[in-house]
C-alpha cells in the first residue's frame, strides 16, 4: 500500500529550458514536503539523467529551443519500451495537450501554473507510479512462484487435495496481480487488452473516445462558473478557494475510490458489505471535511479580513460547509461509483476517475457557490 510519506520520497525530475519557471516549480513543490527534486535547462540531459536516476516523475516543458518536448518524449519511450512513461508535461497550448497524451504523457499541466493543480497533478502521478512499481513487483514474484509450481506440476498432482488446493489458489493470485496491474491504465481510459506492440490506429480507437469523455465532463464541471458568475463577479474572493476545493474533494474521493476498486479486485467486497463500506467511507468523509473545512475556513477569514471585508465571518462559514460537504459527497461516491457499474455490467475501474471527479467537483462547486449566493447578501 503506498502511503503519503512514499509518495513524498519519490523522484522527481523537472525540465524547463526557463530557469524562473524551474525556481517556481521546486519551491510550490518543497512547500508541499517533496524532498527529491532534481532539475534541468537542457532537453538533451534528460534520457541520461533517467537511465542513471529512474525518476518517479518527470515534469516535462513541450516547448524548447534545440529539442522540443515531443522529441523528449520520444527518445523516453525507447528507454521505457516496456513500462510505464512517468511524464506530466507542461504546455500553455490547449492544441498541445491531446498530442502529448498520444505520445505517451500521462498528464499536463498548463500555464500559468495554478499551485492546487499542480499539487493534486504530481500528487495522483507518484501515487499511480508506485502503485504501478508495486503491482509489477508483485507479478513479477509471483509469475516466478507459478513458474516453479508449474515444473513440479507432475510432482503436485500426485500430492494431497490440500496441496491441490494450494496451488489453485496461488495461480488465482497470479490472476489477481494482472488485474490490479492494469488498474492504473483503465483508470485513465488505457483499455486492458492494448500493449505495447498494439499499432497506433487501434491505440487511437481505444483511448480518443475516453478523452473526449473527459472534454464533455470537465465542460460540466465549467458550466457552474457561467450558472454563478452574478455571484462570482460580486465576491471574487470565492473564487481563490476553487482549486482547494477541487483539488481536496478529488483527492477524498480518489481515495475511497482506491480502496473500493482493491476490494473488487481482490474479493473483499462480498454481498452485503457494500453497505458497511459506504457507511464507513461517509464517516471518514465527514471526520475528514471537519478537520480541513475548519483550516480553510480560517484561512478564508484571513483572507477576507485582509481584504477588510466585513462579510469575513460568512465568508468562513460558507467555506466551512462547502469543504466539509464536499468531501462527504466525494467519499460516498468514491465506494458507489465502482460499485453502480460493476451492478450494471461494466468494468468498475475503466472510467472510474473521470465520472467520480466530474460530479465531486460538480457537487464542490454547487455548494461552494449556492451556499454563497443564499448566505452572503
Amino acid at each position: 500500500m503506498t502511503s503519503t510519506s512514499d509518495i513524498l520520497q519519490g523522484k522527481i525530475l523537472i525540465v524547463d529550458d526557463l530557469q524562473v519557471n524551474i525556481q517556481l516549480l521546486e519551491r510550490m513543490l518543497r512547500e508541499a514536503g517533496y524532498a527529491a527534486i532534481t532539475s534541468t535547462t537542457d532537453p538533451a540531459q534528460v534520457c541520461d539523467l533517467h537511465r542513471e536516476n529512474h525518476y518517479d516523475l518527470i515534469l516535462l516543458d513541450l516547448k524548447m529551443p534545440g529539442m522540443d518536448g515531443f522529441q523528449v518524449l520520444d527518445e523516453l519511450g525507447k528507454i521505457e519500451q516496456n513500462d510505464y512513461l512517468p511524464v506530466l508535461v507542461i504546455t500553455a497550448q490547449p492544441e498541445h495537450k491531446l498530442h502529448a497524451l498520444q505520445a505517451g504523457a500521462k498528464d499536463f499541466i498548463s500555464k500559468p501554473f495554478i499551485v492546487g493543480e499542480v499539487l493534486a497533478r504530481v500528487h495522483n502521478m507518484l501515487e499511480v507510479r508506485l502503485l504501478h512499481a508495486q503491482s509489477k513487483n508483485y507479478s513479477i514474484a509471483l509469475e516466478q512462484k507459478v513458474k516453479e509450481v508449474e515444473t513440479s506440476h507432475a510432482l503436485v498432482s500426485r500430492q494431497s487435495d490440500e496441496v491441490k488446493r494450494l496451488y489453485d489458489e496461488l495461480v488465482a493470485e497470479h490472476q489477481r496481480s494482472i488485474e490490479l496491474s492494469a488498474q492504473p491504465g483503465v483508470m485513465v481510459g488505457v483499455e486492458k487488452e492494448e500493449r505495447v506492440t498494439t499499432p497506433w490506429p487501434r491505440s487511437m480507437r481505444l483511448r480518443h473516445p475516453w478523452l473526449q469523455f473527459n472534454l464533455f465532463t470537465s465542460l460540466l464541471g465549467g458550466s457552474m462558473v457561467l450558472l454563478f458568475h452574478d455571484t462570482i463577479n460580486r465576491l471574487l474572493i470565492i473564487a481563490v478557494f476553487v482549486p482547494i476545493l477541487i483539488s481536496q474533494t478529488n483527492n477524498t474521493g480518489g481515495q475511497t475510490l482506491a480502496i473500493t476498486l482493491r476490494g473488487l479486485a481482490l474479493g473483499d467486497l462480498g454481498t452485503g458489505k457494500e453497505k458497511a463500506l459506504i457507511m464507513k467511507e461517509a464517516l471518514l468523509g465527514l471526520l475528514n471535511g471537519l478537520f480541513v473545512g475548519l483550516v480553510a475556513a480560517v484561512a478564508m477569514y484571513a483572507a477576507a479580513t485582509l481584504m477588510h471585508l466585513p462579510i469575513a465571518p460568512i465568508l468562513s462559514l460558507v467555506v466551512f460547509l462547502a469543504m466539509t460537504g464536499s468531501c462527504v459527497f466525494s467519499s460516498i461516491s468514491g465506494a458507489i461509483v465502482p460499485l453502480a457499474l460493476k451492478k450494471y455490467g461494466a468494468d468498475p475501474a475503466t472510467a472510474s476517475t473521470i465520472v467520480l471527479n466530474t460530479i465531486s467537483g460538480v457537487a464542490a462547486l454547487l455548494l461552494l457557490f449556492g451556499l454563497a449566493t443564499i448566505m452572503v447578501k
